[in-house]
């Protein structure tokens, strides 16, 4: 049985991966110290509670499961915050991946897949964004995974060190069959925040910018649900398995929809004229990001399922009412 070990696994992408894993037969290890996580959300597998920046925990779980590839989700992902305290981004993405790494190397591990991220890109004028348009994040977040990346290219020219790097663009949506979805109270994913909004778990739903060069002065953005990003995974995963070498791929559908239109949809969806607030810019926002998707489609055979964005949106509104 195949052997996969995921940091940050109990988190909310993390654990849609890890139970697709575990639907398709593989041996799951879960490392994670549960800051944002949750373990109820660990469907399959063991779970270790520990932090990547702590390397003799990470060495010694990875020892003991010898995986025969590791996916790295353990990350800080929130703009704003990178921006106000980029010193936590840069110790946490950057010295806790190269932790993971090193790991890897002195367990003879050589297959790694790496959670990347659209804000690599920054702030380009081309959309939808190929896999080779040049690097330029405008923000610590995206600065540190794009160092990430560059780590991963340089290692693996040195070492027989084969990885994917997967760039995602904007995730949402919940298990389809309500198992699992988003349990971090203080989640920062616009469709998250729709939804709990609608659901009165917030008082109202602030939009940041109405100024961005956009048809309709909101952020665009490119929806991909959670379940569809778990697929390629596996995809990327099984490619590792076959021999494949060093790749990046982007993931998303091709297609962006404002911030705007987002509430809209929600209020539809959820049958719920809830209170939205306009407010100033946040630092680090890019005003447009979709992904061209093509590579990952001929290269993986990636075959999106939930490519709706009504969809994405009930999911996660049905989870939402579930946990109360």
């Amino acid at each position: 049985m195949t052997r996969v070990f995921v940091s940050g696994g109990a988190g909310y992408i993390g654990s849609h991966v890890v139970k697709l894993l575990g639907e398709k037969g593989y041996d799951v290890m879960v490392y994670d110290n549960l800051s944002t996580g949750n373990q109820d959300s660990v469907l399959y597998g063991k779970l270790v509670k520990g932090d990547i920046l702590d390397f003799e925990g990470i060495k010694t779980a990875m020892a003991d499961f010898q995986p025969d590839a590791v996916m790295h989700f353990a990350a800080k992902i929130v703009v704003p915050e990178s921006v106000a305290e980029p010193l936590k981004y840069y110790e946490n993405n950057v010295c806790g991946a190269l932790n993971v790494i090193k790991a890897m190397k002195e367990c003879g591990v050589d297959r790694f897949i790496f959670s990347s991220t659209a804000a690599v890109y920054g702030e380009p004028e081309k959309m939808p964004l190929p896999e080779d348009m040049p690097l330029n994040p405008v923000n610590p977040y995206g600065r540190s995974k794009a160092m990430v990346e560059s780590v991963l290219k340089d290692f693996s020219k040195a070492q027989d060190f084969r990885y994917v790097s997967l760039r995602y663009f904007n995730v949402a949506g919940a298990d389809p069959e309500g198992r699992i979805g988003e349990t971090k109270k203080d989640a920062t994913h616009l469709i998250t925040m729709c939804v709990r909004t609608a659901c009165r778990k917030r008082d109202r739903l602030y939009v940041y910018g109405t100024d961005y060069p956009t048809p309709d002065g909101t952020c665009i953005r490119d929806y991909i649900h959670v379940m569809d990003l778990a697929d390629a995974h596996v995809l990327a995963l099984e490619y590792l398995l076959e021999g494949g070498r060093g790749d990046v791929f982007n993931c998303g559908y091709g297609r962006g929809y404002s911030v705007r239109q987002v509430v809209d949809a929600a209020k539809k969806v959820t049958g719920v004229d809830f209170p939205v607030e306009y407010a100033p810019r946040r630092p680090g926002d890019p005003p447009e990001l979709v992904a061209d998707s093509t590579k990952i489609k001929q290269k993986l055979g990636w075959k999106p399922k939930y490519d709706d964005l009504g969809f994405i949106i009930k999911t996660a509104w049905e989870w939402e009412k579930k946990i109360g």
